[in-house]
């Protein structure tokens, strides 16, 4: 299906405008010197946690523990990113050098 120029600006619109309005929505209900509410803030500091175990149990939902490799490159770079970030503590650092760790392991040293 091709889609019109008309199609494509109106689609790019709707993202542009839906991406503005989750971004100042929080600022509009909460403008400086309102406090938001206790609920909000207790989220605000548990989400970010559970969203990454979140993370780690859908990526390791399909390892396959029975047969080669046995899950040893995710355990590996699981470690490997549990210590690093214990050491810098930086997400960023601890998730890019994960990856690239996990990518070097499965495709040079356990080649299936």
């Amino acid at each position: 299906m091709q889609l019109t120029p008309v199609q494509i600006i109106l689609t790019i619109l709707a993202v542009a405008l839906g991406a503005i309005a989750t971004r100042l929505t929080p600022f509009v209900l909460f403008p400086d010197g309102k406090r938001p509410p206790e609920v909000v803030t207790y989220l605000g500091n548990v989400l970010p946690p559970v969203m990454m175990g979140l993370l780690v149990v859908y990526c390791l939902k399909s390892v396959p523990i029975l047969s080669y490799p046995h899950g040893l490159p995710e355990l590996i770079s699981i470690a490997f990113i549990v210590v690093l970030h214990l050491w810098r503590k930086n997400v960023l650092l601890s998730i890019g050098c994960g990856t690239a760790l996990y990518m070097f392991l499965v495709q040079a040293v356990f080649v299936s």
